[in-house]
Parts: C-alpha cells; sequence; structure tokens
C-alpha cells in the first residue's frame, strides 16, 4: 500500500485553517480521518482504541461556526498511555485491558481545550519499554515504510499513524527516545520536551489505580507532528510554564554536529544522511564544527545515564545484581546528572545547537523479544541492542530539549537527525529544525 508523503496531507494548522475558512466542517475532517484510519490502518495496526462515535459527537458539538481556538475541529489520537476518560489505558498488558480512566490527562485536557476532536489511542510496547510497539493486547504495529520494520517505542503507533496520513499530529512521551526514535524510524517531526516543561499529569502506570504520581524523573512528554509549525503549536498549548518565543537565523548560529559515541558505532545508513546534511548546511553558510573539548565525557555519561534511567523505570526494584537502589544512591544519582547538566549548559554558551542522530540505527526489523535484550545489526555486527540508547541519553540526562526531522532516507528507509539546545529553548530547537529543513528539502 502506498502511503501520503508528508506534504500529501493537511497538517494541524492547516486543518484548523481550512475549517476556519469555511471549506470543511470539524464533522468533515474527523469523518475524512476516521474513514483515512479505516483504509490506511489495515496493514499497519497503529490506532489500538478507536472512540469514532464519541469523537463525531463532539466534532458535532463543536458546530459549523469556528472560532478562535488553535485547532479548532482538528482531529488527532495520542499515545495509549495518555488517560482519556471512558478509554482503556493498559500500558500493553492483558491484565489492565478493562482499566477505564475516569479522567482525561492534563495534555488531553488541554488539546480539547484547543479544539481538539479526539479519535482513539495508539499502540505502545508493556510497560513502554522498548523500540517496538508490540504487545499481547494489541498486537504489532507495523512501520509504514517497511512492514518487516519497527516503527520504534515506545510512541511507535503515534508516529506510525503520523506518517502512514491517518492524523496530522500525536503526542507521545520519551525516556529513552520513545518521541525522537519512532520519529527517526517512520520519518516524522517529533519533540523531546524540557523536563518539566509539559505536565504527564494522566500519564500514570495502571498499577497506580488513578491515585496519581510524581512527574517521574528523565521522563516527559512531546508532540509528533507532520512539520515544525504543527510542533511549536502543540507544545505552546500544552506547554505548564510561559515559553520564550525566540527567532532563530541558522546562518549566525553556532552548530556542534556528533555522528560517533564511544558507547556505540554509528550504522554506515545513519551516518550517510548525517554527512549529507552537515555538507548542505556548510553549503548554506552554516558553520559546522565536528568536535569540542567542552563536550562531556560521553561514555560516562552514558553509564550515568543508563543506571538513572534502570533506577526510574524498576522505581528502585533489585536490578540484575539483586541490589535495590537506595535513597543515597538516587540522591547521588541526582548529583551527578546536575554536574551533567552543568557541563552541557557550558557547551552551549559555545554552541547553539547540537546535531546528533536519534539512534545508531535506521528502523530494526521486527523481533519477538525486547531489542533492548537483544543485538541490533550496526555496518554487519552484532552490537548489545541497549547500547543504542547513548544517542536518545545525550539530551535525555542533561534535561535538554530535542527536535528530530527528518533528513533523508538510505534504501527506502527515513533517516531524522535530532537538533538539541539549552534547556527551555525548546521553540528555538524547533525553529533551527525547521530551518534545516528548508535548507535540505526547498
Amino acid at each position: 500500500m502506498a502511503y501520503p508523503k508528508l506534504t500529501d496531507q493537511p497538517g494541524a494548522l492547516e486543518t484548523a485553517a481550512a475549517i476556519a475558512r469555511g471549506e470543511m466542517t470539524p464533522l468533515e475532517a474527523t469523518d475524512a480521518a476516521i474513514a483515512r484510519i479505516e483504509h490506511l490502518d489495515a496493514l499497519v495496526d497503529a490506532v489500538v482504541v478507536c472512540d469514532f462515535e464519541r469523537a463525531r459527537d463532539a466534532a458535532k458539538a463543536l458546530g459549523t461556526s469556528p472560532d478562535d481556538r488553535p485547532l479548532f475541529g482538528v482531529p488527532m489520537t495520542i499515545k495509549e498511555s495518555f488517560d482519556i476518560e471512558g478509554l482503556p489505558t493498559c500500558w500493553g498488558h492483558e491484565a489492565h485491558a478493562n482499566n477505564i480512566a475516569k479522567s482525561d490527562a492534563m495534555v488531553v485536557r488541554k488539546l480539547k481545550q484547543a479544539g481538539v476532536v479526539f479519535l482513539g489511542k495508539t499502540n505502545v510496547p508493556p510497560d513502554l519499554a522498548d523500540w517496538q510497539s508490540n504487545n499481547p493486547v494489541y498486537g504489532r504495529t507495523h512501520n509504514p515504510h517497511d512492514h518487516e520494520r519497527s516503527p520504534g517505542g515506545s510512541s511507535g503507533g503515534s508516529a506510525a499513524a503520523v506518517a502512514a496520513g491517518m492524523v496530522p499530529c500525536e503526542f507521545g512521551t520519551d525516556i529513552g527516545g520513545s518521541v525522537r526514535v519512532p520519529a527517526h524510524f517512520c520519518g516524522v517531526w517529533g519533540h523531546k520536551s524540557s523536563w518539566g516543561l509539559i505536565s504527564k499529569e494522566g500519564h500514570d502506570h495502571p498499577l497506580m489505580a488513578g491515585r496519581g504520581a510524581h512527574d517521574g524523573a528523565l521522563s516527559i512528554a512531546g508532540p509528533l507532528a507532520r512539520n515544525a509549525a504543527d510542533l511549536a503549536a502543540l507544545l505552546r498549548i500544552t506547554a505548564s510554564l510561559p515559553l520564550e518565543e525566540q527567532p532563530v537565523e541558522l546562518r549566525d548560529c553556532r552548530v556542534l554536529m556528533l555522528v560517533d559515541h564511544p558507547s556505540c558505532p554509528t550504522d554506515d545508513a545513519v551516518r550517510g544522511p548525517m554527512e549529507a546534511m552537515a555538507a548542505e548546511l556548510e553549503k548554506a553558510g552554516v558553520k559546522v564544527d565536528r568536535s569540542s573539548d567542552l563536550l562531556p565525557d560521553l561514555e560516562k555519561q552514558h553509564g550515568d545515564y543508563m543506571r538513572m534511567l534502570n533506577i526510574a523505570m524498576a522505581r528502585g526494584a533489585p536490578a540484575k545484581d539483586g541490589k535495590r537502589a537506595s535513597a543515597t544512591d538516587w540522591f547521588n544519582m541526582l548529583d551527578i546528572q546536575a554536574r551533567n547538566e552543568m557541563a552541557w549548559s557550558h557547551l552551549l554558551e559555545a554552541y547553539d545547537f547540537v546535531l546528533a542522530p536519534p539512534a545508531p540505527v535506521l528502523a530494526v526489523p521486527h523481533s519477538d523479544k525486547r531489542i533492548f535484550d537483544g543485538m541490533i545489526d550496526i555496518n554487519g555486527a552484532e552490537v548489545p541492542g541497549a547500547a543504542g540508547l547513548c544517542w536518545a541519553g545525550l539530551a535525555t540526562f542533561p534535561n535538554l530539549p530535542a527536535t528530530v526531522l527528518p533528513i533523508g532516507e538510505t534504501a527506502g528507509l527515513p533517516c531524522g537527525v535530532q537538533v538539541m539546545g539549552p534547556r527551555w529553548s525548546d521553540l528555538a530547537c524547533i525553529a533551527a529544525a525547521e530551518q534545516i529543513g528548508e535548507v535540505l528539502h526547498s
């Protein structure tokens, strides 16, 4: 099946503008999106919780007289792990398949207030802990570009739904690249927000039984879309803190590009598009450095990130060595993270942005076990899958924002780049990514 290119379907703001001009009603936009899902999702299996009747009712309730809400009448889906009142939130577990949310997550509430019509929810791996989106409740989501490969995870259903042209935008979460890697694997735009910028209220494991939980270390909520303008709009709508508008002129920026990481090799299928992008940027007058003495020790950072990630994901439960993390362990970890954040802050006084791969490989073949528990092929050699998390941790451990945009492809598989900047420079990262896209694709 041929799926629409990113430019073939209108984005979220374009859809809202068409509704505002009277070219379609919210109900017509909703019905068109439902029809796309019913047609396009048969071979992808991205939208696993359908809420079409309530969506049509919500669209009818909006009426035919557009107001000034930024996403008035725009249909979208959202990652299964976000609560929507009346729909199941199971995080891929059969034991929680009948866990029905009693209220909307904060992100859902804010998007509804902005005029969004929710059509349903998209697939995830169990516990949101894989670069695949496959679970015993909803089955396996396939990459729209190659059905034998993963769309990524844990927001894989989100990226696949956008990439296949079912919806103009989505919302996911990211602690181990879970927004950035699916965007990279599927060839769409995604944004890892600065930690703490967007509330994750109503995004809690079903074991919390609706009691609510603290906003976990490292983990963020962030949008996926078909273009930069939609990412910025979704960010403005959902941010819990005021966002400073930050104009960017890419040719005046100091840019550092990283393609190699001491913790994991980079596949040539990723290196090629990265180097081609750098050449185009330099041709356009952008100065791109390839190394800096200010860069933190990346191997140490990756080790520290993996320790913090494992403690956070397991809530301190015993590791493979049988030891449980103590409160002292956790406070020491926070100190290490703070020092790393300060080191990146120092680097980002010398550079406006850092460009890096979102992952060392393109979309991986389907596997019956977690990618992190097996091996991945990098230039013909077998490498532990968990090593690939080094590029996710690059921005996650120091709490930095990072925008992913598609930059090219290798053998029909998309390749992206993540554009990192100082903490709270989220809109600037998106603006820089947009200008990189203009250099590459104009």
